[in-house]
């Protein structure tokens, strides 16, 4: 069943791909390029928010073959969605006023952040996730009782900035997000046999589910990733990044699997703290720089990798990571 979610996934994402992309042409819904960044000025007026494509493919698909009754999965689904709409946002400002601003810096951060609270303390008291928590490279869970709720608000701020910020060259957020997601399908599947063993009736729905919305987001994502790849006919935009983001905390916390996220999720956590390192270290010694360009990948570039070659390079670090995780749970 899980196979053929993938493939209708697939199937309706290239279809709403193709449905898209002559209507964001037409409105004129072309990315504006930052100036700076000028690997890149071929791609002015490139059709943005292509990200609404893999949104509907999702959502329609999930409402078919998961479980919107179980209440955990339509939050997920819900959180996606919302994120997507507050890219969507950011997005449409841009296009409109023709611009690289969209939101304020502080309306978007609170907007996640607000989006955040309200999932934390709903997850806290969530009878299948709670405030458990698996340990990484064992079988062991542990509760945390109040604090997953912080927890759970960092994770979201988190992981819908690093996708962001790793969503800057042709293809490397859609790639780095399906093997993500493929190495939690991996590592999910395992833990079902262990919910299964002691009795974890919740939980084991709950994990299905989720297991269910990873293929049925790879199935999307690989559809969208033939017209995103370099040379791109269409980029996500903060719609598809945002969207993506969410995605990839509800995939962990939603299975009480919070703590893989830094370790299967390295690159986004390296897109993030290079520019942080960048960005202090900028202050610190008055303009001088670690990297010649931040994010990581943008520093690649600069050091004359293709797209392509940073691309494979994100991913398969992604998945021999993933592969690490599975030899430790054996």
């Amino acid at each position: 069943m899980n196979s053929l979610s993938f493939l209708v996934a697939f199937a309706v994402c290239l279809l709403f791909c193709g449905l898209l992309l002559p209507i964001l042409k037409k409105a004129k819904a072309g990315q504006e390029i930052l100036q700076y960044v000028t690997e890149h000025s071929s791609k002015q007026g490139t059709p943005t928010m292509g990200g609404i494509a893999f949104i509907l493919a999702i959502t329609l698909v999930s409402a078919i073959f998961c479980h919107w009754s179980n209440r955990p999965t339509a939050v997920a689904v819900a959180v996606f969605v919302s994120y997507g709409i507050v890219g969507f946002l950011d997005d449409f400002i841009k296009v409109r006023y023709k611009h690289n601003m969209g939101l304020r810096a502080y309306q978007k951060i609170l907007i996640q952040l607000a989006i955040a609270v309200l999932v934390a303390l709903y997850v806290y008291g969530e009878v299948a996730i709670g405030d458990k928590l698996r340990i990484p490279f064992s079988d062991i869970q542990v509760k945390i009782g109040f604090w997953i709720i912080p927890l759970i608000i960092f994770i979201y701020l988190a992981c819908t900035n690093g996708v962001n910020l790793t969503d800057g060259i042709d293809g490397l957020a859609t790639c780095t997000t399906i093997c993500f997601l493929a190495g939690m399908i991996a590592l999910l599947s395992r833990e079902l046999r262990l919910l299964e063993k002691i009795g974890d009736t919740y939980a084991y729905v709950q994990t299905k589910d989720v297991i269910t919305l990873c293929y049925i987001s790879c199935g999307s994502l690989t559809a969208f990733l033939l017209f995103n790849v370099n040379d791109a006919k269409v980029f996500m935009g903060d719609t598809g990044s945002l969207a993506l983001g969410a995605l990839v905390a509800c995939s962990a916390i939603f299975t009480r699997m919070s703590l893989f996220i830094p370790i299967l999720g390295l690159m986004f956590v390296v897109s993030c703290v290079s520019v942080i390192m960048q960005v202090a270290y900028f202050k610190i010694t008055k303009g001088k720089r670690i990297f010649l360009m931040a994010p990581y990948h943008h520093h690649l570039q600069k050091k004359k990798w293709s797209e392509t070659r940073i691309c494979v390079l994100y991913s398969v670090v992604t998945i021999c990571i993933a592969l690490i995780l599975l030899c430790f749970g054996e």
